[in-house]
């Protein structure tokens, strides 16, 4: 297989669909001319497999491999997603090995079921269906106090499990971030250059970790901070917010980074 001239690593909210109506019509350009060049397109979410696979499948990246639940995992390509798996099973048999105590404060996606989670996320039954088809990584409530947390995270350290804050939820995972995961996706294309687009926090490893990353303009958030590489030119940012900012930037870099 012919390396493509680079691969491209995307964050999905807020950078290549819109923050509040999550289209992605403004990056069809951008995305048309990078499958005339064969370039890979790797979607990069905290989404589980099974909310990404659709998405996937409908901007025609399934060739592509996909990053799923924020680095804890790859969607293979040309696979379709599955429903949990060996990986999520032991997790949870972790956590229940975690003294009852502290077990009892955390409240997992496996224990509160979709319809939970559906209130407590605001997402529609048939999304929280979805966000509740986990195969890598545990989401979850945490109802105890700052030193109970301490406590819980310690015990689940002894079984190799690392526990992550996000926005709204504690995230358990048996390790792995989006940087990580770049390294295995890149492999399946003969490792060329990297170029990864991102607008929030979760997002830095990532854009630290590629040849050239993008920091997408983020209106309904703090700014990302000053990243290492800016000052080189490894990072660059967009003028437009999400899938326009995305277009406006891809466009400029493939003119940049394909032969003509």
């Amino acid at each position: 297989m012919k390396t493509p001239p680079f691969i491209v690593f995307t964050d999905l909210d807020g950078t290549l669909l819109d923050h509040q109506s999550y289209d992605y019509a403004p990056a069809l350009p951008a995305l048309s001319r990078l499958r005339a060049y064969g370039v890979p397109v790797v979607l990069a979410s905290s989404k589980t497999a099974a909310e990404i696979a659709p998405l996937r499948a409908e901007l025609r990246l399934t060739a592509s491999p996909a990053i799923v639940e924020n680095g804890a995992g790859l969607l293979p390509p040309n696979s379709p997603a599955e429903d949990k798996g060996d990986v999520y099973d032991r997790l949870r048999a972790c956590l229940d090995q975690v003294s009852a105590p502290l077990r009892e404060k955390f409240r997992g996606f496996g224990d509160l079921g979709a319809g939970a989670v559906a209130l407590d996320s605001g997402l529609s039954p048939q999304k929280a269906e979805l966000a509740c088809k986990r195969a890598f990584s545990e989401p979850g409530l945490w109802y105890g106090t700052a030193v109970e947390k301490r406590e819980f995270i310690a015990e689940l350290a002894e079984f190799g499990v690392t526990a992550r804050r996000g926005g709204r939820y504690l995230t358990l995972t048996f390790g792995g971030t989006k940087a990580d995961r770049m390294d295995e996706a890149a492999a399946l294309f003969g490792n060329p250059h990297r170029i990864a687009l991102g607008d929030a926090p979760n997002d830095i490893e990532m854009l630290e970790n590629a040849s050239v990353g993008v920091v997408i303009r983020n209106d309904h958030g703090a700014p990302l901070p000053k990243l290492k590489g800016e000052a080189s030119g490894q990072i660059l940012r967009s003028t437009k917010p999400g899938p326009a900012g995305w277009n406006e930037m891809m466009m400029s870099l493939i003119s940049r980074l394909t032969p003509h």
